[in-house]
């Protein structure tokens, strides 16, 4: 089976490696000249909307699917009169537009911050008056990793924002005082079936996220299934997603969905029976889901900027480093390392020593 990927980035690449073992070859759509999951499989080296390319891949494989929201619906509207995509355009319409989908969340009864959209100054203006400070202003699409946003907390702070932002459709968020933040990875497979891995806990510095620790016994565990179960039916959902939630006062506030494998779930690739990339595989090929079940106690810590010394990382008991095979640049995710440990002792303690690596 060849799969096609919209996007070559080090997801892409991580789906490569876990479909390898199935017998699954991949070819890669994406204008970059160094995708760094091109090591992996064919690359097609064309804009998103190149509708030649978008045939030619179409007629090379036989299904596609994408590794990231920025690749527009319409791309994925155009490959599905040719080949099958999962997930679908509308999932992705949907997902990656921050107005539809707190709307989503809202018609689905599931609890979200204060939310308003903004089209102009003068509509901020008023969802402050109307909202309260502080709050956070977020264009409505491509915005990631921190970037497309401003935490408003003053006046001085709303004046000029909607054009400091590129004067694009935007949303503004109340601010939530939230006492953690979770994310849940789950799997629904073509005929309906979903399994959801542990909850795991964020920890994000600048907007990058930073740590991710997979929780054993989660009490929000049964909560957070059951609202993004929600919105998988909603929207006849295929594949692995991500949902981003706040802890707030006992229970979960939605914050966001990634329609695709996610940086919070790589830990299961050493610390889950099977990996989110290869179930996203095994989903959107209409193949058998694998367990979503803990091996050990995990966690993953990015590495941003720059990956210490291989030697150093590898040293360190219990730890898998992934390297991307990206050139180093100040702000961008080019590695990570899970960690799967006996006990949670453990893990604490060789969480310490690998944050040291990053922190030299």
């Amino acid at each position: 089976m060849k799969i096609g990927v919209i996007g070559g980035g080090q997801l892409g690449r991580m789906l490569a490696l876990a479909g390898t073992p199935l017998g699954m070859n991949f070819a890669f759509l994406d204008p970059a000249p160094d995708a760094c999951a091109a090591a992996l499989g064919e690359h097609l080296r064309a804009d998103y909307g190149d509708q030649d390319h978008l045939r030619q891949l179409a007629d090379e494989v036989d299904l596609v699917t994408f590794e990231f929201e920025s690749v527009p619906a319409e791309t994925v509207a155009f490959l599905s009169q040719f080949v099958p995509v999962y997930p679908s355009a509308e999932a992705l319409r949907i997902a990656r537009d921050r107005w539809f989908e707190k709307s989503m969340f809202k018609d689905l009864g599931i609890p979200t911050p204060e939310f308003a959209d903004i089209q102009s100054q003068a509509d901020l203006d008023a969802a402050v008056a109307r909202i309260g400070l502080p709050a956070v202003l977020k264009t409505r699409t491509l915005g990631y990793d921190g970037k497309g946003q401003k935490v408003l907390r003053s006046a001085a702070d709303v004046a000029g924002t909607f054009a400091e932002l590129g004067s694009v459709p935007c949303l503004l968020e109340g601010f939530v005082p939230f006492t953690g933040e979770v994310s849940l990875i789950a799997v629904r497979a073509r005929d309906g079936e979903t399994r959801f891995y542990p909850l795991v806990h964020n920890t994000h510095d600048s907007g990058i996220l930073r740590l991710s620790v997979a929780s054993s016994d989660h009490p929000l565990q049964a909560l957070a299934e059951d609202y993004s179960s929600r919105v998988l039916k909603q929207l006849d959902y295929v594949g692995v997603m991500a949902f981003e939630f706040f802890e707030v006062d006992g229970g979960l506030k939605a914050n966001e969905i990634a329609p695709r494998v996610h940086n919070s779930g790589h830990w299961t690739t050493e610390g889950a029976e099977c990996s989110q990339f290869e179930n996203h595989l095994r989903a959107v090929a209409g193949l058998p889901l694998g367990s979503t079940a803990k091996v050990g106690e995990s966690a993953m810590l990015n590495f941003i900027g720059e990956v210490p010394p291989v030697d150093q990382v590898i040293a360190i008991d219990d730890c898998h480093l992934h390297h991307y095979g990206k050139a180093f640049k100040v702000g961008r995710k080019v590695g990570h390392a899970n960690l799967r440990c006996a006990d949670q002792a453990t893990l604490q303690a060789q969480i310490l020593k690998v944050q040291a690596l990053i922190a030299e």
